[in-house]
């Protein structure tokens, strides 16, 4: 069965970037409104949710996270969350929230489907 990968990203380009380079992994779900990260994931039953640590609108990906980890979609899939704040405490607070990987930008595509494919095959 093919997986499904959840991609939440406020900048347009890069989130084709993440789609196109994803896709060869599974059916990959492209989104920029962050707000319905939760039930995105209610619906979707993604097995790996790609997440932008700055959404806009004042949305913070680490205390979406958060939530998700707690189930508040009812479904936990793997984080694998983007930044470009790459200090060691930025990524210790991402893996604090409960992602399960944590990639600073910028990255290569090798580097993002090697990463998006390590937590797939958990």
């Amino acid at each position: 069965m093919e997986k499904t990968i959840l991609v939440i990203e406020d900048q347009d380009d890069l989130r084709l970037l993440i789609r196109l380079t994803l896709k060869q992994l599974g059916r990959v779900s492209a989104h920029a409104d962050a707000r319905a990260v939760i039930e995105l994931v209610r619906t979707e039953q993604p097995a790996l949710l790609v997440l932008d640590v700055w959404l806009g609108a004042g949305l913070n990906g680490l205390e979406v996270c958060r939530e998700l980890k707690a189930g508040a979609a009812g479904h936990i899939p793997k984080v694998l969350m983007l930044s470009a704040c790459g200090q060691q405490s930025d990524v210790e607070a991402g893996l604090a929230a409960g992602a399960d990987r944590y990639v600073v930008k910028p990255f290569s595509p090798e580097s993002l489907v090697q990463a998006a494919s390590s937590l797939l095959a958990d």
